[in-house]
């Protein structure tokens, strides 16, 4: 090892300490994100920690390690760097995330970290100017990523709100009968040629007010398949073909890597015919357990170009594929959630089944206006999971050159960073 690095304890690097009691009951939302072991779980009005700072998980879900570059409020479930001892911030986190704090679990229900044990942990530093090069590398890598997931979230946000204002709020139907919207005329995101796709007028129905022409019935009818996977005897393998399960319905453009399970490919075989492999333009459903509701949407490869679903997800695809996109941001609505969770059938166990997803009610428009609405947004689909794969692989760099910059083993020139 280059003699600019020296062996310490972690103690010497950085002093941590246990995050503050923050009840649901008593926060206030506010500017400062309120960190637990397993990430940001809302915001207060006051912070407790001036940033930039470090955090790992002390209960419940151990080590790990999260970058928060401005104030914040760090939950008891974690511990919190108080004192970097002039060490990098981001050296420090990124020294963390490379450790497996695991071993360290002094809890006998509850996994549990001890500070006081892991600070006798012995680690190798380097120089401070070889810190700022290895956080440079590592820190350009995490900071592409962030800025992918903001775009995602400002993506997402525009194809939801021409979802909201085309088939929930009925904005050019609104326009038309109130006469903002005339005949060969064009608004912001209404062009002169789709006038003739939007009704003149609302009726009553089932789910209130609809365009008129507009069909109000039941998701189980506009379905061709809604199917689930499962698991093979003796559960999962350590390396094979991915099977995503409930963990893994998290939203549009969201997927958790770290918590992938796997498949034998002979298993994988057997799934594909009865159609629980996935499919470019799948929506998954979550079926059972805590979080009933969560959904997601799947295309371009992402997250695997191939890969199946356990027991725990449901597959829905439509009668007609251009159906596929509206039906996901139809799901993701936040009155047809709680349809969603209102379908448990099981209060042990909460889950929701086929008869329960095929009585969601759905709203059939034109299908014209559907594929127009399809060419606005395919574009804006496309680069969210173009941006999905391109964090994926950062990742899979940034986590390779972690451990070996952080050990020593792949050194850098700091003079040149």
């Amino acid at each position: 090892m280059a003699s600019e690095w020296r062996d310490m304890t972690l103690g010497d690097v950085m002093t941590l300490q246990r995050g503050f009691d923050l009840p649901k009951t008593k926060r206030k939302p506010g500017n400062y994100p309120v960190i637990a072991s397993t990430g940001p779980v809302g915001t207060h009005e006051e912070a407790m920690v001036t940033g930039p700072g470090v955090v790992i998980g002390r209960s419940g879900s151990l080590g790990g390690g999260q970058f928060i570059k401005h104030d914040f409020w760090p939950l008891n479930t974690t511990l919190w760097v108080k004192d970097f001892k002039g060490n990098e911030p981001r050296f420090c986190y990124f020294l963390l995330k490379s450790l497996d704090l695991t071993q360290f679990n002094a809890g006998s229900g509850v996994p549990t970290l001890n500070r006081n044990h892991i600070h006798l942990l012995p680690v190798a530093i380097p120089s401070p100017s070889q810190q700022r090069a290895i956080v440079h590398i590592l820190g350009t890598l995490d900071d592409k990523i962030e800025l992918n997931n903001q775009m995602n979230s400002t993506l997402k946000a525009i194809t939801q709100a021409l979802f909201r204002s085309w088939f929930v709020n009925f904005d050019p139907i609104r326009a038309k009968i109130e006469g903002r919207w005339r005949p060969g005329e064009s608004l912001p995101s209404l062009p002169a040629n789709l006038w003739d796709l939007f009704p003149d007028n609302l009726v009553d129905s089932e789910l209130g007010k609809i365009p008129d022409g507009w069909k109000p019935t039941l998701l189980g009818k506009e379905l061709a398949e809604l199917v689930s996977g499962s698991r093979p005897k003796g559960g999962a393998v350590k390396s094979g073909i991915p099977s995503i399960g409930a963990e893994n319905v998290i939203g549009l453009g969201h997927y958790d890597f770290s918590k992938e399970k796997y498949i034998p490919i002979e298993f994988f075989e057997k799934l594909k015919t009865k159609g629980a492999n996935l499919r470019h333009g799948d929506v998954l459903l979550y079926k059972d357990g805590a979080k009933i509701g969560r959904k997601t949407y799947f295309d371009q490869g992402f997250p695997h170009s191939q890969c199946a679903v356990n027991e725990h997800v449901f597959i829905l695809r439509m009668e007609k594929p251009e159906l596929q996109r509206y039906l996901f941001f139809w799901l993701d609505q936040p009155w047809i959630t709680q349809e969603i969770i209102s379908l448990n059938s099981n209060s042990a166990q909460p889950g929701i089944n086929q008869v329960g997803v095929r009585s969601i009610p759905f709203l059939l428009p034109n299908l014209d206006l559907v594929s127009e609405f399809d060419k606005k947004i395919v574009q804006l689909i496309h680069r969210l999971f173009t941006n999905c794969l391109e964090s994926r692989q950062l990742a899979t760099m940034r986590d390779t050159l972690l451990p070996r910059l952080v050990s020593g083993e792949l050194s850098v020139n700091s003079s040149r960073i």
